[in-house]
């Protein structure tokens, strides 16, 4: 089988190589503007296509290329900070990459499955009765970010019935884990954190809006689930995926500096505050699992500690 991801050298996109290579079931090859893969243990074990995604000729010589059986379409713009700061440009680069990919594969007739990842961030504006967030809540987007993803999901979608692409719609929530950069929140912790013990930060922990509760997995264990959903998903459905729980935001940090060396204060910056901001968001996630068998397997307090060691090592290689 041969697998290609959009967005290989991205965060999820690394770790998804890795576990796709893992499990030996693909051959994997990669898209990404950089002409290098940013993981060293990729090198020699997966095919990258450094090439621009809006560009439709060079998707079609991508795909051209690649003959993938099944394509993990991660590339795009995935910070919803970002997305205030940069409304138009979220918005073009996450929905036209998506349909110059499928344009594309409609050219050239190919008809692989692709998983389409969209985001829990399209429920947006969440009420009391709506938890938890099942695959029939309402879209009620509340960032550029969420807008992008709910267009995402019902273009694929649409594809899925006006064109019969094999579309599958998976809607992760919050996931963190080791390589995750600075602008999301358990990374922001974390990298503080080390700057504080290596002596190049004063002991002030800078944070945002700590009251929030999130369905929070690690990463590791939602790239096993888009592994599952390639095996088991169905297309034209839509899927969430979490783990059920919700998690403070509190809670992170508190699990963050119980484990630093030094004495830390923590201050708000207001910075760091969302313009729009949901209270409380849980998954229902009983559609993937009863089609996968999935659950995850790692518990958070083990990646929270996996973060702070990358960020440890990560400032001292840098000093």
């Amino acid at each position: 089988m041969r697998a290609l991801i959009t967005g290989i050298n991205g965060f999820v996109g690394g770790h998804l190589a890795e576990h796709l290579l893992d499990i030996g079931q693909y051959e994997v090859s990669g898209v990404a503007r950089q002409p290098v893969l940013s993981l060293p243990q990729l090198h020699e074990r997966v095919t990258l296509y450094s090439a621009d995604l809006s560009d439709l000729s060079q998707v079609r010589n991508v795909l051209e290329a690649s003959r993938p059986d099944v394509i993990f379409h991660l590339a795009g713009q995935a910070n919803v900070q970002r997305s205030f700061q940069d409304a138009s440009g979220t918005l073009e680069t996450n929905i036209f990459v998506q349909l110059r990919l499928f344009d594309a594969l409609i050219t050239l007739g190919m008809r692989p499955l692709i998983l389409i990842t969209s985001s829990n961030e399209i429920y947006g504006h969440v009420r009391p009765e709506d938890l938890p967030l099942d695959e029939n809540t309402p879209f009620r987007p509340v960032s550029p970010y969420a807008v992008s993803k709910a267009t995402q999901d019902l273009l694929a979608y649409q594809y899925y019935v006006s064109h019969q692409l094999r579309t599958i719609r998976l809607r992760p929530f919050n996931h963190i884990g080791p390589r995750q950069e600075e602008a999301y929140v358990a990374s922001a912790f974390a990298a503080q954190i080390a700057r504080i013990e290596a002596g190049q930060q004063p002991p002030i922990l800078r944070v945002g809006n700590l009251a929030a509760e999130r369905d929070f997995s690690d990463v590791r264990d939602m790239v096993r689930a888009y592994g599952l959903a390639a095996n088991h998903a169905e297309p034209g459905s839509a899927y969430n995926i979490g783990s059920g729980q919700p998690i403070s935001i509190r809670w992170l940090l508190d699990t963050l500096i119980e484990h630093s060396h030094v004495p830390i204060q923590v201050e708000l910056d207001p910075a760091r505050m969302r313009p729009a901001d949901v209270p409380l968001v849980i998954a229902d996630s009983r559609r993937f699992r009863q089609v996968t068998g999935w659950a995850p397997q790692i518990p958070l307090q083990q990646t929270l500690l996996d973060i702070l060691s990358y960020w440890r090592e990560k400032v001292r290689r840098e000093t």
